[in-house]
This record gives structure tokens, C-alpha cells and sequence, in this order.
């Protein structure tokens, strides 16, 4: 089978559009590898991103702190000397090995790649939210019913109801204490499956008078002209209604490995297991590093992945050029990557218009 016109041929396509897949891009560029990236999210930074954007993040290295907000944006700087195309809203369905051994990478929204090497940087795969299972939640949900909070702005002064009892709940109800103007924390039970530090800092702020808690399930939403207006709190003593114009539901994500689940890989556990050497899948030419790798003694860090991409890009080097042997330079040395940071710093400093 052989590509069609309307196909983009790069040597590499990488899924995810993380942390680890955008520094995988960066590293595809220091090694003359072309490549683009792929997402199914909507928006560049992966989980981290989707799940805590404003949470500190203390163990990337030679950065004592930064959000996970912050830590996308460098990757962004650090790649745009390389002009990695990404395309989001972008779900990888098939993947097809032809007979010159290079891959048919089709989309669900259309779009096909013709490559030498893929790289999964998927995280744990497609994350779907439990969502909130009442009739009238639908019709309010990415305006009023929330399940991942993008901007803490978007808070201030309002009447914040939050669902769950796990540590993304309880993050966020200690970040937006001090934001919203009424907040009040809702869990099925008196008990929390989150850090400790952070059951202590909410009771705190319960104590201090900062939020409310409250031991129940919500029973019903009210929004009679299509906004909302409160929400009704079920619990044992009866039922309590409170006044609200933002839910943010966090009941915890559901990972889902979708399409890959069927690519022949060997997966275990919903992870895909590789090869330590170079993180190769069970088919050569497709790699898998960051979350959705499984290896013994793997550690899901941000790091790890990115040593994972690094190597594996190394190996994706020779499929997209066999007769080629790569000589290893290191960054200091690299005259040519040198001269693009400059001209990308340059750029940005002046932009044109």
C-alpha cells in the first residue's frame, strides 16, 4: 500500500503532546529527525495540563519549581527553533506497516502520516472523567459543571461547590479557598484518599471559617433558565441545598487506551511494555516512553520519560535512515542546533510586523 498525495510524510509521528512528547520533538530535532505531533486533547500540555496546570512540580531538573503551566511553556520555547507542527483534536486510530516497512498512521478525524517511526507518549492513554450521572448535568457542562479546572481566574468571586475526596478535590479546594466567594467541598464520607498535608490544610480552612465541608452526594442540580443556581446536597439527616454557580466535579479520570488497545502491541495492565535498551514496543518501529511504558522498576516521572525519548529517537534514527550512520555531537558542540536557538531567540525578541 502506498501513501496518497494528500498524506504528510515526516520520519517521525509522535502521539501525545505532554511534556515528554514535546521534549521527545525537541530531541527529534537535535538528531535531523522531522517529525509532527499528534493529540486527542484539545490543547498542548497533556494531563498535566488537563489535571493540575497551577501545582508546583519540584523534580525537573536545574528547576527547583514550576507549574505545570510553566513547564509546557519552556518545552514550547525549547522546540520552536524546529517548527514542530501539533495538531490537536486529532485521535490516532490505525496504524498500518506497508511493504517498504515504513507506517499509515490515519486519524478518526481524517488526517493520515506517512512515517518511519511512531512514538507513543501518551500518558496512561485517553483520560474520560466520571462524570456527574444526573439528567440536567449535560446541558451545563463546560460552562457551569466542570471536571478539570483550567484557570483559577475563572473562580474569583463565585460560588464554587466541589465534588470528590481524592487529592485533585482537595488541591483545588484549598487553591480556590481563598479565591471563590463562597466554597464548599462535597464528599461521599468523612474519610479522604488524598495526602495527608492536604486533608490537614482543608480542615484548617474549614475550621477558620475559609470553606464549608459536607458529608454527602449530590442529589440534583438547580438551573431553571439554563445557568446554575444550586446545588442539592443528599445526606443522611435529609438533604441540604446551597447555592451555587460553578460545580467542578472531580470524581476521579478513567484511563482508556482507545485505538491502541488494538495495534498488536503487548500490552499488560493497560501499559505497553518495551525494550529498556531503546523503549521499543513488540513491533519494531513503533516506541512507547513517559506513562504508557512498562518496563521492571519503571518510575512514572516526567524525567524518566524524557531520558525514555531520548533513547528511543536514537533507535526511530535508524529506520527513518538506514544507510545512514548517525555521528553523536554533543548539544555544546552543534553548530547548526546553535544557530537555530539563536535565530528562534532572535525571532522572538523581534517579531515580524
Amino acid at each position: 500500500m502506498n501513501a496518497s498525495s494528500s498524506t504528510i510524510q515526516t520520519d517521525v509521528l509522535i502521539i501525545g503532546a505532554g511534556p515528554v512528547g514535546l521534549f521527545a520533538a525537541f530531541e527529534a530535532g537535535v538528531l535531523g529527525l522531522s517529525c509532527h505531533i499528534v493529540d486527542a486533547l484539545g490543547r498542548i500540555g497533556g494531563q498535566c495540563i488537563e489535571l493540575y496546570p497551577d501545582k508546583p512540580i519540584y523534580d525537573i531538573p536545574a528547576i527547583p519549581s514550576c507549574t505545570a503551566r510553566d513547564l509546557v511553556d519552556r518545552l514550547l520555547t525549547q522546540i520552536r527553533p524546529f517548527d514542530v507542527p501539533i495538531h490537536l483534536d486529532q485521535r490516532v486510530q490505525s496504524v498500518e506497516q506497508r511493504d517498504d516497512h515504513r507506517w499509515t498512521v490515519r486519524t478518526e478525524q481524517g488526517m493520515t502520516f506517512d512515517v518511519a517511526a511512531i512514538l507513543i507518549a501518551a500518558g496512561n492513554g485517553a483520560f474520560v472523567p466520571q462524570r456527574l450521572q444526573l439528567p440536567e448535568a449535560a446541558a451545563l457542562e463546560g460552562r457551569d459543571v466542570l471536571y478539570s479546572v483550567a484557570r483559577i481566574a475563572d473562580f474569583q468571586d463565585r460560588e464554587v461547590v466541589i465534588a470528590g475526596g481524592g487529592d485533585s478535590a482537595l488541591d483545588w479546594a484549598n487553591a480556590l479557598a481563598g479565591v471563590a466567594r463562597k466554597l464548599t467541598l462535597v464528599h461521599r464520607r468523612n474519610g479522604f484518599s488524598a495526602a495527608a498535608a492536604s486533608v490537614a490544610a482543608m480542615k484548617a480552612k474549614v475550621e477558620a471559617g475559609e470553606m464549608s465541608f459536607v458529608v454527602g452526594m449530590i442529589d440534583s442540580l438547580d438551573a431553571p433558565d439554563g445557568a446554575l443556581r444550586g446545588v442539592r446536597i443528599k445526606h443522611v439527616e435529609g438533604a441540604t441545598d446551597i447555592a451555587a454557580d460553578k460545580l467542578i466535579v472531580l470524581y476521579g479520570l478513567v484511563a482508556d487506551l482507545g485505538p491502541i488497545a488494538g495495534w498488536n502491541l503487548d500490552v499488560r495492565g493497560g501499559r505497553i511494555e518495551v525494550d529498556t535498551s531503546n523503549y521499543e514496543s513488540s513491533r519494531p518501529g513503533i516506541f512507547a516512553v513517559g506513562d504508557i511504558a512498562n518496563y521492571p522498576n519503571k518510575q512514572k516521572l516526567i524525567l524518566s520519560g524524557f531520558h525514555e525519548a531520548s533513547l528511543a529517537l536514537r533507535k526511530a534514527y535508524s529506520y527513518a535512515y538506514p544507510d545512514k550512520k548517525r555521528t553523536h555531537i554533543h548539544s555544546s558542540y552543534d553548530a547548526k542546533l546553535a544557530e537555530r536557538v539563536q535565530a528562534s531567540a532572535t525571532d522572538a525578541a523581534h517579531p515580524a510586523g
